[in-house]
């Protein structure tokens, strides 16, 4: 059986600290703090966060920092852009594969198929799939309109 994210992350972690890699182990930290924050969330329904709600706070995150490099970059802070894209390589490692295009747009053709979508009001149930199978593999934001379109 593999590893869980959260001992893949609390591994990498203690590596990072015998390393002294320093950015590393920073990063590393605002994951752990992430999910943590999550797990207190979570505690008043007696559980922890699964490896597919943390799957979602990593994108969540990758997220972020690309807004963020966008807006560095847009200011001309290029340094802090740069920092922004390390700390996006490091919450990648624990991430899937992303979906090429052609892998996402077959992967809406089949959620749509599985939930019989017809129309627009269909979308819901499509993203539900979607969500459900491919979490931290592909872009929910890009994946929208894709669905939209197929069902408009």
């Amino acid at each position: 059986m593999s590893k869980d994210k959260r001992t893949q992350i609390t591994d990498a972690l203690k590596q990072a600290m015998k390393a002294k890699d320093s950015e590393r182990l920073g990063t590393l930290r605002l994951i752990n703090a992430a999910i943590k924050d999550r797990d207190i969330a979570l505690r008043t329904e007696g559980r922890e966060v699964s490896d597919d709600e943390i799957l979602a706070i990593l994108g969540k995150m990758v997220k972020q920092r690309q807004e963020s490099t966008k807006a560095y970059e847009e200011g001309g802070r290029l340094e802090l852009a740069q920092r922004e894209m390390d700390e996006i390589k490091v919450i990648n490692d624990f991430l899937p594969a992303q979906l090429s295009e052609a892998e996402a747009a077959a992967a809406v053709d089949a959620a749509i198929a599985e939930t019989g979508a017809e129309s627009i009001r269909d979308m819901g149930k499509v993203m539900g799939i979607l969500k459900g199978k491919y979490t931290g593999q592909m872009d929910f934001g890009a994946v929208g309109p894709m669905v939209k379109t197929r069902l408009g």
